[in-house]
């Protein structure tokens, strides 16, 4: 794999920074999306994500890397990595009809000694649920003797100028281990720190817990600010003084409600798992969205 040909699934702001980092490492690229504006833009240069520029997707272009909405051109590859959107249904269930689209693509084009990985988040359980039967259905293949199957969270941050695919440390797990050996050979190329899983279940969870970590405790200063509207205080300066405390604290701050791509909806992800496996709420989770969702 030190020269291995990678196809990304999903070029939003999830894959398209992925395929540019892999590109800038010299690896060769395929990236794949269903929206031709954005897939032929790419090609002539253009960007359509906030935190990649023209200047890196031409870059890209120019080192090899490939961007196409034609499915005859994304077969034979060394890897495959899926980054498609995971939203809520409209009854608040996780939706993955584009993971499961994904994997039909991904199914008819991967070959025996391929590696497959997904990083869309979603709970624990999908990759080896969800994926592995569509994937050796379309292929006639087995996971884990024909091909390598991984999952590995993505961990953009929007707008973070900071932190990036290249410094972030990039959790791995695998079916086997094996698997997750080959997934963190193509992730290495990146130069971040890889940091390996025991299995796919606790790769996803690492990703879940992350976001509901953000979840409650955006909830619990968003509670805060009602009451202290009420009783007179100044929650932002009280946040400001507990600040300066060097260890066990870090500061949230309230909003309204939760912005951004995932912690409004990951979090809803595990309460379902827990909800339709187990029989009872993540209540932890219930109530944060619950009072997220009162904020003005």
């Amino acid at each position: 794999m030190r020269n291995p040909t990678v196809g990304v699934v999903g070029l939003g702001y999830v894959g398209l920074p992925l395929s540019v980092g892999l590109a800038r490492a010299g690896v060769s690229v395929v990236g794949f999306d269903t929206n031709e504006t954005v897939t032929a833009g790419l090609d002539a240069g253009n960007s359509h994500i906030q935190d990649v520029s023209e200047a890196q997707v031409r870059e890209a272009v120019e080192s090899g890397a490939r961007f196409t909405s034609n499915a005859k051109a994304f077969g034979g590859l060394d890897a495959y990595i899926i980054c498609v959107p995971t939203p809520l249904a409209a009854n608040g269930h996780p939706d993955l009809t584009f993971v499961e689209e994904a994997a039909q693509l991904v199914g008819v084009k991967v070959r025996e000694g391929a590696v497959v990985v997904l990083e869309s988040t979603t709970y624990p359980g999908t990759t080896e649920e969800v994926v592995r039967p569509i994937l050796e259905q379309r292929s006639g293949l087995v996971a884990g003797e024909d091909f390598c199957l991984s999952y590995s969270p993505e961990r953009i941050d929007p707008g973070n100028s900071r932190f990036g695919v290249n410094n972030t440390p990039k959790v791995v797990g695998g079916l086997l281990s094996c698997c997750r050996d080959r997934a963190s050979e193509i992730y290495g190329h990146l130069g971040a720190e890889i940091v390996g899983a025991k299995g796919l279940r606790e790769a996803g969870l690492s990703k879940l817990l992350e976001n509901t970590y953000r979840h409650v405790n955006i909830a619990l200063v968003n509670e805060m600010a009602r009451f202290c509207r009420a009783l007179d205080i100044d929650l932002h300066d009280a946040i400001s003084c507990a600040a300066t405390k060097p260890f066990g604290y870090q500061a949230f701050y309230p909003g309204p409600g939760v912005g951004g791509h995932c912690i409004p909806i990951d979090p809803n992800y595990l309460s379902y798992r827990v909800r339709a496996e187990l029989g009872y709420p993540f209540r932890f989770v219930e109530l944060a969205q619950e009072i997220n969702a009162s904020m003005p």
